[in-house]
């Protein structure tokens, strides 16, 4: 199943594995993947630059195939009174987890720096970033010893800022995808166009290979967007339940057990647009009269009880990050789920050349 993904970044199946931040994505995830002949992608946001290293360190061991590591461009949150408003409005729900701490501070820029020397360092072959686009110099180091880099679009302007740049594929982020909007360009609001109206849209205004993301769960996701010609498709919430997921239970759970309308578009967790299941937690906090602050100042404050919420079991505090697609997750192993996606795609086309 060759594409001009598959070509230029020497995999043998047009399918990569999301980098999912927070957990879910293991190193064992990415080496299984990498190994089935996919491209596995280690999550480098939110852990310190140590974690990454070690987790590098692991998957290189295990795996002589490609692999890809994902940052987070630097946030520039606007920085105001509206954190500690929001820290005390919070209390309630730090009490009824059982909660006594004080604001923890917060880190803009997640260690950027450090994590682009580590995996310059370490010789990961690929970088694909969230979040926009980083700064030259960065760009320069990266091609300069002869990275392949991925960017994230969610619109097709967004998409050719990114061909400017110097980026070596797209990925074309539908509306349907679970975890953070890629969104980087425009006022602020959640681009949200779907990924069958995207994708061709965004192939049809570069001249690099589109990895369509967003709703694709199986062979005939697959398909479906190579047919509107994509050259491969990112695929998170397909690999949440697979053997080697670090996803908690109450979100594998979720994913089987709530309804295809039970996602929602939210930035009150975090301060950034994400797509996860709704809880009562967000709901307070979008019907609250405090602003809510910006990434990563919200991520920060909210933390604290999204991780003792799931340390005890409260699925009502906890993150859920989940797409739309997500009753489609298969529980096997994530190069099983590789090798099936493939051959499901083929013989779909197989069909239709009959």
């Amino acid at each position: 199943m060759n594409t001009a993904f598959t070509d230029r970044f020497g995999i043998r199946y047009p399918i990569v594995q999301a980098p999912m931040a927070g957990g879910p994505t293991t190193p064992e995830m990415v080496i299984a993947v990498s190994e089935a002949g996919g491209l596995g992608s280690l999550a480098g946001g939110y852990v310190t630059p140590d974690v990454l290293s070690q987790q590098i360190s692991v998957v290189r061991a295990n795996t002589d195939n490609p692999f890809a590591v994902n940052l987070f461009v630097p946030a520039n949150p606007n920085v105001t009174a509206d954190a500690q408003a929001m820290w005390d409005a919070l209390q309630g729900a730090r009490e009824a987890l059982g909660i006594f701490t004080s604001m923890p501070a917060w880190n803009a820029d997640d260690h950027f720096l450090e994590k682009v020397q580590i995996v310059l360092s370490q010789r990961v072959p690929i970088v694909s970033f969230t979040f926009g686009i980083p700064d030259a110099a960065v760009l320069h180091r990266f091609k300069e010893e002869g990275r392949l880099l991925v960017g994230s679009a969610t619109s097709v302007a967004e998409a050719r800022q990114l061909e400017a740049s110097g980026m070596d594929a797209i990925v074309a982020q539908g509306s349907e995808a679970g975890g953070h909007r890629g969104t980087f360009f425009g006022d602020g609001r959640p681009t949200l166009i779907g990924t069958i109206a995207l994708t061709p849209q965004i192939v049809d205004a570069v001249n690099i290979p589109v990895l369509a993301a967003g709703g694709v769960m199986d062979g005939r996701g697959l398909a479906a967007v190579l047919a509107l010609g994509a050259a491969g498709a990112q695929m998170g919430t397909a690999f949440l339940r697979a053997k080697e997921s670090g996803a908690s239970a109450l979100l594998q759970r979720a994913l089987v057990e709530r309804e295809e309308t039970e996602t929602v578009v939210t930035r009150a967790l975090t301060g950034k647009y994400v797509r996860g299941f709704h809880t009562t937690f967000i709901e307070q906090l979008e019907k609250g009269e405090v602003p809510i602050p910006d990434y990563p100042i919200q991520h920060a404050l909210t933390s604290p009880i999204r991780k003792a919420a799931a340390a005890s079991g409260e699925a009502s505090f906890m993150s859920l990050w989940a797409g739309q697609g997500h009753r489609m997750a298969a529980s096997l192993g994530a190069g099983d789920l590789v090798v099936r996606f493939a051959q499901e795609a083929a013989e779909i086309f197989a069909r239709f050349s009959e």
